[in-house]
């Protein structure tokens, strides 16, 4: 299959943009065509070219949607980076839990969660250091663009590679069980999490006021003007005494002043 066109990959980064506010470099053509060739053949296409072309000449609709759903970036593991789950077991929920009362909400966000391994990383961190939570009324809610990623999130299913990555043995055998060759989390982690397709430039109205924002290792891909605008809506709906994690490349600084940085040890969270 033919490589694209350099104006075709404008397109596809024009499209992106504007849908998901997300800022595909120039120059990574290879992407597209690493992604979309297979979509390109199984609707009939000789060319990625030949679908985009398709695409400028139809009205928005569930193929653009496809398209930026294969070209966006869903990386991501257990427990990743370690530090931003030791700081909340060890400082985080701690001091949360002392403020509140138990008949309180704790709302906890898991933004652009991907397949689901951060939000089932908080939940089993809480089943194994926070049974005083069971009593609580906890609500961990977790969202991505993709309905693909979503409902693959929503299922809970590993294959090896990725169920090594990052998780210990112990929580696997604890809370996983073997599907076949792959592994199906079990159903009192899946209860805990409220999955729901999300738009990170769009408005969160339909989103409760947080203790505990993750909003890690997706900043990086929006240009300044949307990652303000995204800043601006978290601290809308981040509690006066809540704590915002961002990706260990990511930062508040020069973006919106009335987040402040809090250090702890080998980590970093944001507070209003």
């Amino acid at each position: 299959m033919r490589t694209i066109s350099s104006i075709d990959f404008d397109y596809l980064r024009k499209l992106i943009r504007s849908h998901s506010g997300v800022a595909l470099e120039a120059g990574k053509e290879y992407l597209a065509e690493l992604h979309l060739a297979t979509l390109a053949q199984q609707i009939g296409f000789d060319s990625i070219s030949e679908l985009v072309e398709h695409l400028k000449n139809l009205p928005f609709g569930s193929l653009h949607v496809q398209v930026i759903e294969l070209l966006l970036n869903y990386e991501t593991s257990f427990f990743r980076d370690t530090y931003p789950f030791e700081i909340l077991k060890d400082l985080v929920l701690p001091e949360i839990i002392k403020q509140q009362k138990s008949d309180e909400i704790i709302n906890i966000w898991s933004a652009a969660c991907s397949t689901g391994q951060e939000p089932y990383s908080i939940a089993m961190l809480i089943k194994e250091n926070f049974p005083i939570l069971d009593d609580y009324k906890l609500k961990i809610i977790a969202s991505d663009l993709s309905s693909q990623v979503l409902a693959r999130a929503s299922e809970g299913i590993y294959n090896q590679l990725e169920i090594s990555r990052g998780l210990p043995k112990r929580l696997q055998k604890k809370y996983f069980y073997s599907d076949g060759n792959q592994w199906r989390i079990k159903q009192k982690i899946r209860e805990m999490i409220d999955f729901r397709q999300l738009n990170l430039i769009e408005y969160y109205s339909n989103l409760p006021k947080m203790d505990i924002i993750f909003l890690r290792n997706i900043l990086i891909y929006f240009d300044i003007p949307n990652k303000k605008k995204i800043l601006s809506q978290v601290k809308n709906i981040l509690k006066t005494n809540g704590y915002l994690f961002l990706g260990s490349g990511e930062t508040t600084l020069n973006l919106d002043q009335e987040f402040k940085r809090v250090q702890f040890d080998k980590g970093i969270c944001y507070r209003l």
